[in-house]
């Protein structure tokens, strides 16, 4: 499986904090809803490890979260949508996992058209995030 088709990276000229918070409006403008952000710098740091600066978003949409669940409950396994933001080297990344990876996982359930909708919103926020 090719990279590109597992997720969806972008570099940004923002530093760290602000590409955190660009995330959380561009989520709010498609619609979606930020659950839980996980601070896992700060995580390792308190344990005695550094890393550079990397907080995990959590995202969902309820609707869409509905469908997918009543097509298979296993899919709960990959939910809710996550975007990075992380540092490498000086520079900022934002990375998506790609919705579009669920209905390879799941090939029964018939995910493609949620899939590629979920995954064009997900897009649309690491774009406008950046």
């Amino acid at each position: 499986m090719v990279q590109q088709e597992m997720s969806y990276t972008v570099t940004t000229d923002k530093d760290f904090a602000a590409a955190v918070a660009s995330v959380e409006e561009a989520t709010t403008a498609q619609g979606m809803k930020v659950l839980h952000i996980h601070d896992v710098q700060a995580t390792l740091q308190s344990k005695g490890y550094s890393i550079e600066p990397l907080k995990i978003i959590e995202i969902c949409n309820a609707r869409y979260a509905y469908e997918v669940l009543a097509k298979d409950v296993l899919i709960s396994l990959m939910m809710p949508c996550k975007i990075n933001v992380y540092t490498r080297d000086g520079k900022t990344y934002i990375s998506a996992l790609r919705p579009t990876m669920l209905a390879k996982f799941y090939p029964e359930a018939g995910l493609e058209e949620i899939a590629s909708q979920v995954d064009a919103k997900i897009r649309a926020i690491v774009d406008a995030a950046r």
